[in-house]
């Protein structure tokens, strides 16, 4: 019995060995199987950011590592910056926000120190108490940071962490890390290495790239050399083998026909002193070329323009329609070519003809490689074609000399006469065709094409003088259709005729009015020095379309629907301007026609080419709030939002109602809407206990509303403080701004909104007792950049402590410039936008900023 339990206990010894053995060896399997991994990783991944996720990979088959990240010191500037990131709670805008996150916190204390740390929230909460490091984002469960070192430089930090309490991490766990962040600088070295290589791989084989088409150009533009250096030697030869003129010709035929297509070719002389065309040469299949007077035909063209034409049947027609080319009455279409090219006889003296190839029933189609071939050959080929014909001329001429010196003399004469007459007519044919081409054929008005040039002068001369301002009026004739339809088009011609006779009375003598199309008239009004000016116009024009038109003893009403835009240093081109009108008279048309609306943005918002422009009723638009928080480093304690107003607008979806109430329909609506969105913020001021800051439209300051405005603040027990835009108090009225003075008199809290967005009037200031003044984003930016604004806000400074006024610095990402600001003493600035909860009385950050308040959830 006792040897029995001798060996039972052997056995259990050996057996607990063996476990230990077992986990001994499976640690080190893990190991092993984790570098191998790694090393396939390495030696496989081509990019950083891939190595950092396959990382992640392996060590998640380990470990809890949901939460883990990876930080490298930056060799320039020293700082840890985040190579890999990923966490359960925290995202990765969370370190990237908050400045020197790793160098201050845990991550840069296991830097310093330089060994592994393992901590569970107790531990980090008193450690961080006692000062070793601050705590950043979210606080986890369990925290292991190990050291990345390159040989004996620690180069980063390896960090996993755990926020469940039931995953901590085992000895082998962390022996595990720091195994992998052994081998994880090497690996990295590895990768950007290859990455190295393939970069230089990818340089090389583009510059060899470039070095083969560098040189297939070469090897081509010798080719074009030698080439053309032959035909330099056949038309050498021509002057000095050939005496005979017409050889000359087809022996220029035979040079063109071995480089290009030239079955049908013809060579034309222009006889400058006759007007005339000579044909010396021709081979055609389908045409027979005799001498005929200088007209507007292609050959024409050519010698007119000094340079080479290639003409398809595309270009042809547009020739046609422009009037550069006219055909003789009887031209038989059939017989034209369907591909066209010539090229001029230049010679020292001007053109003298010209070389030209064609092509019929598309069997050839001449390209611009053709036109540069044909140049080179007729510019070689005319200064010989010149000496051939002059000497040619001369023989003629000595033998006729001195039996047409009388003749000649009278037929000079009689030639320079006859060309004078036809450059006169010429003259008067082109400007009647720059005339018709430029003008309304019904009523003598300038067309599109005429006004928009003139538009595009003015513009360009606006963007050199901006204070010479201008304005375009796009007008659209109501119920011309309704005269078309009722009296004939012949008393429609009739009516556009005399409304633009009408529409020329009420402008000056310098302004350009002309027709678009159909019903549509636009006027281009210069050197204005305000937009009341424009609407002078307007008003004229409607005024004059009251008037009935009648005709056949019937009478019919019209009017006119008018879109006016006003200069802009930011229109670029004409068709920014036409459109922003034409939306202004659709605006106008929509709201009741025989009016007119100056341009807004809003009139283009939303998408579509199409779309029709809705009148804006504000008061029945959904409404919900959003809040910004106030921070105040002076006294954490005080709690202030600055609330906002928005409205789900049907095509720019949710709208700040600042901008929204400029396209009320009437004052009283503004009144209502105003007297509305002022009783939902006393409500969410009186839900949430503290101070709320909300922006109000001067209109509530006149006297015939004043008296309602106090009895909504009597309304509600709450801590409110009315703004008031400082744009509109400037251009208030006095009895205003003594109901203005009335309010604070009367303990009601007011404020001054966007103050310093164009000028700072410390008048203001110093006469109204202010709660608050709100700085506009741009002057705190200006602050920033600026020297003369520090002096500015110096003033501002000044006066606000005397009178006791809180300044609140605002704009986008304002906090980032907080030490900056401060030492100019402010102590207010905007914060994050938050999610307000009526409810529960309590602020909550919203995890996004654009999230809306509901006003149905206020309590009533």
């Amino acid at each position: 019995m006792a040897n029995l339990t001798q060996q039972v206990e052997k056995l259990s010894r050996r057996t607990t060995r063996l476990e230990s053995l077992l986990k001994k060896y499976k640690r080190k399997s893990q190991l092993q199987h984790t570098l191998l991994q790694l090393s396939e990783q390495a030696s496989t991944v081509a990019e950083l950011t891939l190595l950092y996720p396959a990382i992640h990979n392996i060590l998640a088959q380990y470990l809890p590592s949901k939460s883990f990240y990876v930080v490298l010191q930056n060799q320039f500037t020293q700082a840890l910056e985040l190579s890999y990131f990923v966490d359960e709670k925290d995202g990765i805008s969370v370190p990237l926000n908050e400045s020197h996150h790793f160098n201050q916190g845990v991550t840069g204390f296991v830097f310093r120190t330089g060994e592994t740390v393992y901590m569970n929230k107790t531990d980090m909460l008193d450690r961080a108490k006692a000062g070793q490091f601050k705590l950043m984002g979210s606080m986890a469960e369990y925290w292991v940071g190990v050291p990345i070192y390159r040989e004996s430089t620690i180069i980063g930090v390896m960090v996993s962490q755990s926020y469940h309490l039931d995953q901590p991490y085992s000895e082998h766990q962390i022996e595990l890390l720091e195994v992998m962040s052994l081998y994880l600088a090497t690996a990295i070295e590895r990768v950007k290495k290859r990455e190295l290589l393939e970069s230089e791989v990818k340089i090389r084989t583009r510059a060899l790239m470039q070095s083969n088409e560098a040189l297939n150009k070469e090897i081509e533009n010798r080719k074009r050399a030698l080439d053309r250096q032959q035909i330099l030697f056949k038309i050498s030869e021509l002057a000095t083998q050939f005496t005979d003129i017409d050889d000359v010709y087809k022996q220029v035929h035979d040079i063109i026909r071995s480089i290009t297509f030239a079955d049908n070719l013809y060579i034309a002389l222009y006889d400058r002193d006759n007007n005339w065309l000579n044909f010396p040469y021709s081979v055609d299949e389908v045409t027979q070329y005799k001498p005929r007077p200088f007209d507007r035909g292609y050959s024409e063209l050519v010698i007119r323009s000094e340079q080479s034409q290639l003409i398809d049947t595309k270009r042809a027609k547009q020739l046609l329609k422009s009037g550069e080319v006219v055909r003789p009455k009887h031209y038989d279409l059939t017989g034209s070519a369907t591909s066209w090219l010539g090229a001029p006889l230049k010679t020292a003296s001007g053109v003298i003809g010209l070389i030209a190839c064609q092509a019929y029933n598309h069997s050839y189609e001449f390209n611009y490689e053709d036109v540069e071939l044909i140049s080179f050959v007729s510019n070689q080929v005319a200064s010989v074609l010149q000496t051939h014909l002059a000497n040619q001329a001369l023989k003629t001429s000595h033998q006729q000399l001195e039996h047409r010196v009388a003749e000649k003399t009278k037929e000079l004469q009689q030639t320079n006469l006859h060309l004078q007459m036809q450059i006169e007519e010429r003259k008067k044919v082109e400007q009647q065709l720059y005339h018709d081409a430029h003008h309304d054929s019904l009523t003598g008005l300038p067309n599109r094409s005429l006004f928009l040039m003139q538009l595009d002068k003015t513009l360009k001369k606006h963007h050199r003088y901006p204070e010479d301002n201008f304005a375009v009026l796009f007008i659209d004739l109501d119920k011309f259709k309704e005269i078309n339809d009722e009296l004939g088009h012949q008393a429609g011609d009739q009516f556009l005729v005399s409304v633009s006779q009408s529409f020329a009375q009420c402008i000056r003598d310098h302004d350009l009015l002309a027709r678009l199309a159909g019903d549509e008239f636009v006027i281009l009004l210069d050197h204005l020095s305000e937009r009341q000016q424009a609407e002078d116009v307007a008003k004229r024009i409607i005024k004059v379309m009251q008037q009935p038109f009648c005709m056949k003893g019937v009478c019919m009403q019209s009017g006119a629907s008018i879109g006016i835009t006003y200069s802009n240093k930011q229109y670029k081109n004409t068709d920014e301007i036409i459109r922003d009108a034409d939306a202004a008279m659709y605006y106008a048309k929509n709201a009741g026609r025989g009016r007119y609306e100056f341009y807004h943005p809003l009139l283009t918002a939303g998408s579509g080419s199409s779309k029709q422009i809705e009148q804006h009723h504000l008061d029945e638009l959904p409404t919900h709030f959003r809040g910004t928080e106030i921070v105040n480093w002076s006294d954490t304690n005080q709690q202030i939002s600055f609330l906002e107003a928005f409205g789900e607008h049907p095509i720019l979806g949710s709208t700040s109602f600042d901008v929204l109430k400029k396209f009320a329909a009437q004052k009283a609506q503004l009144l209502e809407i105003e007297l509305s969105l002022l009783n939902q913020a006393q409500k969410f001021a009186l839900s949430l206990r503290h101070e709320v800051l909300f922006c109000c439209s001067a209109v509530l300051l006149e006297s015939i509303h004043f008296d309602v405005l106090k009895k909504q603040l009597h309304k509600y027990d709450c801590d409110i403080c009315i703004l008031f835009e400082e744009s509109e108090l400037r251009h208030a009225s006095s009895q205003q701004l003594t109901n203005l003075k009335v309010l604070a008199e009367l303990g009601f809290s007011v404020g001054l909104n966007n103050y310093g967005k164009d000028r700072c009037d410390l008048t203001l200031l110093s006469q109204v007792g202010f709660t608050y003044l709100l700085l506009s984003s741009t002057f705190s930016k200006r602050v920033l950049q600026q020297n003369s604004y520090e002096i500015q806000l110096h003033g501002i400074l000044a006066v606000t402590k005397a009178k006791g006024v809180k300044v609140i610095a605002r704009g986008p990402a304002i906090l980032n410039f907080r030490s900056l600001l401060e030492k100019h003493g402010l102590e207010l600035f905007f914060g994050k936008q938050r999610t307000l909860n009526p409810k529960t009385k309590t602020e909550t950050e919203a995890t996004s900023y654009s999230q809306p308040l509901s006003s149905e959830s206020i309590p009533s």
